[in-house]
């Protein structure tokens, strides 16, 4: 298989099995080695009480495409640790897409930038996640 091929073979193990990114109504755009778009369209239900999308909803978002990004390669990786920084408040409506690339990896450990942006292309926020691959446990768990 291509590193694209493997991609999507991952990518498509996990969504059939991510009750989360379906929930919150997230489409998958592109996988691809190290590199994912999740998109996000804001809710009323998705509202906070001054009336732009809750932090955690964008945090989810910027989660997902990182852990799409992150497991692109067929192993099994998970998060270490993220961070995650507000640059303006998504308003109901705005269609949501953070983008996930690659920045480094050695050995288990990977480093992803995640950039979430409205449909207009104004920055709503900045993730970065560190990854940790578990090679001995398969993408979704036991088969």
């Amino acid at each position: 298989m291509t590193p694209e091929e493997i991609a999507r073979a991952s990518a498509d193990r996990m969504w059939e099995l991510d009750a989360v990114s379906a929930a919150q109504g997230m489409e998958l755009m592109s996988v691809g080695p190290g590199d994912a778009r999740v998109t996000m369209r804001v809710r009323p239900d998705m509202l906070n009480a001054h009336k732009m999308c809750h932090g955690g909803h964008i945090f989810i978002l910027a989660d997902t495409a990182f852990a799409y990004a992150c497991n692109s390669y067929g192993v099994s990786t998970v998060a270490q640790h993220c961070s995650i920084t507000y640059l303006r408040p998504a308003r109901p409506g705005d269609i949501l897409t953070a983008h996930a690339r690659e920045v480094h990896v050695a050995g288990r450990t990977g480093v992803y930038d995640v950039s979430v942006a409205t449909q207009n292309g104004e920055a709503i926020a900045e993730f970065r996640g560190l990854s940790r691959a578990t090679p001995k446990a398969p993408i979704g768990g036991a088969p």
